[in-house]
Parts: C-alpha cells; structure tokens; sequence
C-alpha cells in the first residue's frame, strides 16, 4: 500500500510536535545511524540535511558514507534505528549486500530506506528485512517512524510506503559526523590541479516527466526549492571546512531558475572566487539563453546535461523535451561564453541500431566532444525501473520480458542479440580501461573499434588535435545508473 500525502494540515503540524516531544524524552535510549552506500563521491547532503532534524528532536545521530567508511560494530550496535539512502541503483546495489552485515551488527535497530529507488522496490527490500519504506520529502515521516519506537512495541514495522509530496521545514544540513570534504571526490581541472569540492541541493524532484527518468515515479512532476538562506548557510560551512568549488546536485539546476539566480548572486558576492557546477536540461538552456552569460560571470565552470541521445526518434520515445539539432546549438552557446560541457548519454536502448550508435560516437568526434564525455557514458544500458514511465509504451516497443526484483527493474532483450553483445563488450572494456589509467582519448578510439568491428568496418583512429579541450571534472567518474564495481561493494 502506497500512501500519498500531498498537503500537511495544522492536525498533521501538532503530530509532529507531538513525536518531536516524544523523540527529545527517548533520545537517551535511540541512536539513529543514516548511511549513504554511495553518492557519485561526494559528501551527501541527503544524510547530512536529516542529521540535523534528528539532532534537533534530540536524538543521537551517527552517518556512515560507505564510499569512504566501514560498517563498524562501535556505530552500528547501539542503533535502534537504521536508515539507508538509496539514491540510485548503484547505491540500492551496494545497500543490499550491506544489510545482512548491519542486520549482524546493529541487531535490535529496525532498518529503514529512503530516496528514489525505495518505494519503487518495496516488496524486495522488505523480503530483506526492511521494516519501513519512504520516498519524496519524507523527513517528518522519518522522524515520526522514528519516534514510534517504545520498549514495549519492540520491532513494528510500517506496513504503507510514505510518498510524501508536501513541503517539509528544511533545516541547514549536519555535516559534521560525515568524512572530511577532501576526502570525497574533488574537481580536477584541465591542468592536472585540484579543487576540494562541496555539494548542495537548490531544490529537490523535478517538473519534468522525462520516461525513463527515476526521479518521476517518485515526485511525479513536483519540486520543492531548498530556501536560499538555508542553501547559502551550507555553502557557508563548506567554504569554512575548506571547499574551493561546489557542486550543485539538482536533478535540474533551472527548475526554479528565480530561486538558482538568487542563491547564485549572493554565494557569488560572499564568494567571489568559488566556482561551481550544475546540472541543466538542455530544453532549459535553450529557454533561457540570458542566462549563460550569467551563469559564467558567476563563476560557472562546467555544466552537465542529460542529452541522451543523438536519435530524434530515441528522444521522442523517452520524452526529453529537446531534439538533436537543439543539443548542438547549445554545444555551440557553450563554447560561446566559455562555460565547459559535460553530456551523458544512454546509447543502448531497445530503439538503438549499431549504426545509430556509431553516429553518436562520429558526432561526439565532430563536435570534439571526447575529452568532454566521460567514457562510461559509451557503456550504459537504459534502466525501466518499478513505476517507470516508459511502461507507458506498447511493450513490443521496449522490449520487456519481466520484472526482475533480483535487479531493481524490468528486463529488457533488444531484437538484434549483437546490440546486448556489443555493450556487454563495451562496459567491460571501458571499466578495465579506465582502471589501467588510459586516457579519454585513448578509451573512446578503444570503443569506436570495438564497434566498427562489430559491423566488418576498420577504425582510424581520432588524433588528439580532433579530440577537443580537456574540460574541468569530477575525480569520481563512476554513474548512478551503472552496475557497481568489485571495488565499491567490497569497500565497506
């Protein structure tokens, strides 16, 4: 059972007072731990901004990030109350393997999930031992979930998924039981030197409904902009424990583009040697071109932008508002005001042709985008997660078999069997490549032979003068939608 809240009544407001009461007369007996399996190697506001709500109640609060800590019996056996982010597959993967260890480790704490990709794969966390599921803006939940806890009602779990889509209180993130920020990925410039790198949301769901985006099962539409003051006071105590450069982890940067120049203005005039990054649709970027000058004057470095595919066909069936002509008129309106390009793509879909895939490989080289794509890009396989719009079109198109649990979605076999050969061959080349240290350059003319083999063509390699300008990256090139490495699950 899904429940869906949407508005929050003053009956619901004297609620949760009431529980906040109740967690300050139990905090002498809870420990709540919030762990973070992996979020794209950064320090992660979703486990710090909750952090400072439950130390607010007045509870005992532990975070774990799992991409830089270990489970630990020290921190997990006093727990009561076990929450786990799940952001993204990667993180949901990695979550999984973890939890029998916490389960050992913290056995009297009920476990608990949030973020995206919980209340999409319900019934499979719960067949693992997940006693409550939440998703949306679930903060108040989780505390009220939280404050439930008695001795006498020793181990209750909550039956409903809580999709909470109305506005929380946010409050300025608790960073300080997490990793220092030097230890997470930082932005690497194109001359080798590095930036120690914060990270902040501006706004949380998006009002795009793009089909196989994971963020519309959830928020259907919705966003809530992060008030400024609060945004600004985050960025604040990064800069003060040391960040040179924050990232902003909107899932689209000018969902409130208002709200994005407000907060942009003031960190810039407090800040006026900080630079960023975001993330923004390339149907934004077309929409508001005033803003690039902008953008740049105020210390933009890079931007990152979900561009897909290169297929008009591909981008109608996924819904993602622009064509393949509007994607290189903004390569062009970036390399106008100076302003770094990072696309991603999912070039295997069950709509992709080998030759649609080499086209996107020729058109990353004519646009001497190379060095601006990050080579697993090249590798990905579209994901149909529970609740997915993508299900909305005729199955003969997608190409689902099942639902597979086991997997966190639904599985899909394209018509031709060398498409699925090809991008098996290419993710393992590509992982191994990029863990040998080869070049960009040098794993993208890796791919193109792979597959122009694959249709009898031979490769001439592209020249490093082709290839484009070395662009400002994050250190951690791994994605959220990618299986994770041997690496990231034996970590913790």
């Amino acid at each position: 059972m899904t429940t869906m809240k949407n508005t929050c009544s003053t009956t619901c407001l004297i609620e949760t007072t009431d529980k906040q009461d109740s967690a300050q007369n139990l905090s002498d007996k809870q420990r709540i731990v919030l762990i973070s399996p992996y979020d794209l190697g950064r320090q992660p506001f979703a486990l710090a901004e909750p952090a400072a709500l439950f130390s607010q109640a007045g509870y005992e609060v532990k975070c774990l990030d799992l991409s830089q800590q270990k489970l630990t019996t020290e921190v997990l056996a006093p727990a009561t109350t076990v929450f786990l982010y799940l952001s993204m597959l990667t993180a949901t993967r990695i979550a999984i393997e973890a939890m029998p260890r916490i389960k050992k480790m913290a056995p009297q704490a009920r476990i608990a999930v949030f973020g995206w990709y919980a209340p999409v794969n319900e019934q499979f966390l719960r067949d693992r031992g997940v006693d409550a599921v939440f998703g949306g803006e679930s903060e108040d939940d989780m505390l009220a979930y939280t404050a439930s806890i008695t001795d006498e009602d020793d181990h209750p779990a909550r039956t409903e998924t809580v999709i909470n889509l109305s506005r929380i209180k946010f409050l300025v993130p608790d960073r300080q039981s997490l990793p220092a920020l030097e230890k997470y990925a930082q932005l690497v410039l194109p001359d080798g030197s590095r930036r120690i790198m914060g990270f902040t949301d501006t706004t949380r769901g998006c009002k795009h409904l793009c089909r196989h985006c994971p963020v519309v099962p959830v928020y259907r539409g919705h966003f809530y902009v992060v008030p400024a003051d609060i945004v600004l006071e985050d960025i604040r105590q990064q800069v003060a424990k040391g960040a040179q450069h924050i990232s902003f982890g909107d899932p689209d940067f000018l969902n409130g583009p208002r709200h994005a120049r407000r907060i942009i203005e003031a960190m810039h005039e407090e800040f006026p040697a900080l630079s960023y990054d975001a993330v923004i649709k390339i149907e934004h970027i077309i929409k508001y071109p005033e803003f690039l000058p902008f953008l740049r004057d105020s210390g933009c470095i890079l931007v990152t932008t979900a561009v897909e595919s290169v297929e008009n066909r591909i981008l109608e069936r996924l819904d993602k508002g622009h064509t393949a002509a509007e994607f290189e008129m903004v390569v062009t309106m970036m390399n106008k005001h100076n302003i770094a390009l990072a696309p991603t793509f999912i070039p295997f879909t069950p709509w992709t042709t080998i030759d649609n895939y080499i086209n996107l490989l020729n058109r990353i080289a004519e646009l001497k985008l190379i060095m601006s794509v990050n080579p697993v890009q090249l590798s990905l396989r579209l994901l149909i997660p529970n609740g997915s719009r993508l299900l909305e079109l005729p199955k003969e198109e997608t190409c689902v078999t099942d639902f597979n649990p086991a997997s966190l979605g639904y599985t899909w076999v394209h018509k031709d069997p060398q498409l699925d050969l090809l991008q098996e061959n290419i993710r393992h080349w590509t992982e191994k490549a990029e863990n040998d240290g080869l070049s960009r350059l040098q794993i993208f003319n890796g791919i193109r032979r792979i597959a122009l083999k694959a249709t009898g063509r031979n490769a001439l390699d592209v020249t490093e003068d082709h290839s484009g300008n070395s662009i400002p990256t994050h250190s951690e090139s791994w994605y959220c939608c990618a299986e994770p490495t041997e690496q990231q699950l034996a970590s913790f």
